[in-house]
């Protein structure tokens, strides 16, 4: 008999509320939410405006609690931040006093790794991301492109389990845009952890995606998860844009993300 593997995180009938104590109000963001996210998948969240995506995250990466149900990592419930969990933000959050190679090399510095190691392992993952030649530059002197590359290997330098990325690309213009998307795949495949995606744009998520989860207008639930059957080496945005499963898949997500219906 094979066994049942777990998911790497499982959400179930998760209730996500911020509260204003000020104003003493509460607005519900998710709303009985069950989701799961399989050990290395690339699975990315759409949805309209204001239906929760990243407030999902937030839960998963420790950052809140759930009013209802349960976010689990490796069936462990998650209740606060974890250096096994890596989150990259749409702002580049690198320090500017400190170089590029520094700025990898940080969160190994925190956890007490040598300093010849930590620089070494820095070196390789900035290889990974094709930035060797800005190790010893400043973030003032990078492109926002440039920036957002060494801040996902910032996160994967540290081995996280599972990588979450909110809006990453969502401040580059767009043909800088499609060259990091490439960027990222090519990275990922060589280190395939698991990453939960956030994104606005349907086609994104769809070139990236092994599954893409539709929410709900908020408060957002699990509208559909669709599943993305594109071969992993046909996602060039030079060839994959006009072929016909890929025009298919991104109008079938759009249409989920415009349905007004609950």
């Amino acid at each position: 008999m094979t066994a049942v593997r777990e998911p790497k995180i499982s959400l179930s009938d998760v209730t996500l509320v911020h509260t204003n104590e000020e104003r003493r109000q509460e607005n519900v963001a998710v709303e009985d939410l069950t989701l799961d996210i399989n050990e290395g998948e690339f699975l990315c969240v759409v949805g309209p405006s204001g239906c929760g995506k990243s407030t999902l995250l937030s839960a998963i990466a420790g950052f809140m609690k759930p009013r209802l149900g349960t976010v689990t990592m490796n069936g462990r419930k998650i209740d606060k931040p974890g250096a096994d969990r890596g989150v990259v933000f749409q702002e580049y959050a690198l320090l500017p006093w400190k170089t590029v190679l520094d700025n990898v090399a940080i969160g190994l510095r925190y956890r007490g790794v040598p300093k010849a190691e930590r620089e070494k392992t820095a070196r390789e993952y900035l290889a990974m991301a094709r930035l060797s030649e800005a190790a010893d530059k400043y973030p003032h002197e990078l492109s926002g492109g440039m920036r957002q590359r060494v801040a996902v290997a910032r996160t994967l330098a540290n081995t996280p389990e599972i990588m979450m990325m909110d809006e990453p690309f969502a401040a580059v213009d767009a043909q800088t845009r499609l060259t990091l998307q490439e960027e990222l795949l090519r990275v990922w495949a060589s280190n395939p952890i698991t990453v939960l995606f956030i994104t606005h744009s349907v086609e994104e998520a769809v070139f990236l995606a092994d599954r893409v989860a539709v929410l709900t207008p908020g408060p957002g639930r699990l509208r559909s998860v669709v599943d993305i059957d594109i071969p992993r080496e046909d996602r060039h945005w030079d060839t994959i844009s006009n072929t016909p499963r890929f025009v298919e898949l991104r109008d079938h997500v759009m249409k989920l993300v415009r349905d007004p219906s609950r």
